[in-house]
């Protein structure tokens, strides 16, 4: 997550329903915790797996790396040579080969590249350069800040209680970084989605970056619930017992790539993804939902503020006092943020998670009583009071949307 420091201090109890002023409302800048990375010096690589390990000569489908055609074509569209890819030159992070619109999302299968170390180890040193720059809002409905509510730990295995949550895993010019994020139903596929929710952020770096790399979603991380230290050299598969799915295509909001950034709240109301993943391995052609037995159903409509008694936030915090390694929630009752004077308003729940929980599904009951997800972890402060979601609206189905009926044939 974004986190931002707030002028309110948070205050023992529940919060009351007064309606602050717009001076009230505003918000001061503080570190960003949004993508916890993996810093490299210069020549290292950090990668487990290497990349490198395909040797030259091998076809684009062959050894290691599996590149579909469609995304061969469009690499070299910009002028990126395949081999050298393969090779290692998916570290070249120059701007002007970073791909960035909103079409150009590719992501080719690199397999054993995340193997369990390199997964752990990209919770290491967390980003927290410092940003006073003021985003002052005075349009909407802000309330006082709630008291912190302490993340719970979820019971191990995860799968039992919480089967659609997940890891998301990935490369940016800083390393190695991590996010969270949710398995979610597909219209277009009933019962055999392999649509996963998370952050804008944390799949593509906002007004001057492009999309990260990599991208891989391992559902019920650590499933059992072991330390760092206790995964030191453990198999791929129990730190991934539903295997490794990585994105095969992914759809922000426009409003995150013009706008969004690693530090502020720019974006923030927009700041949303959906990603479509395949199997890194064979999967007996299971889809993710088939594969976890779950998928939530995404509510573009959900009840305003004053109406949900509770929201459920779920992710992996790594910066500390976590390590990333673990599943934890907090489940409060929701208020509201307003940031700016023409975008939307955002969700907001008392919570101690920090970096690394970004993306990571917020549920509720809807008016129905069913469970389901109503928005994802954006920002929070330094101090790990509380986060801030995106209200799912238009723009959040359409993205939803549009992944979905681009893979409706398929």
């Amino acid at each position: 997550m974004r986190p931002i420091r707030p002028l309110f201090t948070a205050r023992e109890g529940r919060r009351t329903r007064t309606r602050t002023s717009p001076v009230a409302a505003a918000v001061v800048l503080g570190a960003a915790l949004a993508l916890t990375a993996t810093a490299c010096g210069p020549g290292e690589d950090n990668a487990g797996g290497d990349a490198s390990s395909t040797q030259p000569g091998d076809s684009a489908d062959d050894g290691k790396v599996q590149i579909p055609g469609d995304l061969r074509d469009r690499l070299k569209e910009h002028g990126i040579d395949l081999d050298k890819w393969r090779n290692g030159a998916w570290k070249n992070w120059d701007k002007d080969d970073w791909l960035r619109e909103a079409g150009e999302f590719v992501n080719p299968i690199i397999e054993d590249l995340w193997d369990s170390d390199r997964m752990r180890d990209a919770d290491k040193n967390p980003d927290r350069r410092v940003d006073d720059s003021d985003i002052s809002g005075d349009q909407g409905v802000t309330d006082p800040a709630p008291a912190p509510v302490k993340a719970a730990a979820v019971q191990a295995p995860y799968h039992g209680r919480a089967a659609e949550s997940g890891k998301l895993f990935f490369d940016g010019p800083e390393g190695s970084m991590v996010c969270s994020a949710t398995v979610v139903k597909d219209p277009a596929h009933p019962g055999k989605s392999n649509m996963v929710w998370t952050a804008g952020h944390c799949v593509h770096a906002g007004a001057k970056g492009g999309w990260y790399r990599n991208m891989v979603f391992v559902p019920s991380y650590n499933d059992s619930g072991k330390s760092a230290e206790e995964l030191r050299n453990a198999p791929k598969e129990e730190v991934a017992p539903y295997g490794v799915w990585w994105g095969d295509w992914a759809q922000t909001s426009d409003q995150w790539i013009e706008q969004g950034g690693p530090t502020g709240g720019k974006g923030a109301p927009y700041d949303f993804a959906v990603m479509h993943v395949k199997p890194e391995k064979g999967s007996e052609g299971k889809s993710l939902e088939e594969t976890v037995s779950s998928a939530l159903p995404v509510d573009f409509n959900a009840p305003a503020v004053p109406e949900i008694k509770s929201m459920t936030a779920t992710g992996y915090p790594a910066a500390p006092p976590y390590d990333g390694q673990k599943l934890f929630q907090c489940a409060d009752e929701p208020g509201r943020l307003s940031l700016t004077k023409s975008d939307p308003t955002m969700y907001r729940v008392g919570c101690t998670m920090t970096g690394g929980s970004s993306g990571g599904g917020w549920v509720a009951r809807g008016r129905d009583g069913e469970p389901a997800l109503v928005s994802n972890t954006s920002i929070g402060p330094v101090t790990a009071g509380w986060l801030a979601g995106p209200r799912l609206g238009k723009e959040a189905k359409g993205v939803y949307g549009a992944v979905s009926k681009k893979f409706a044939g398929r």
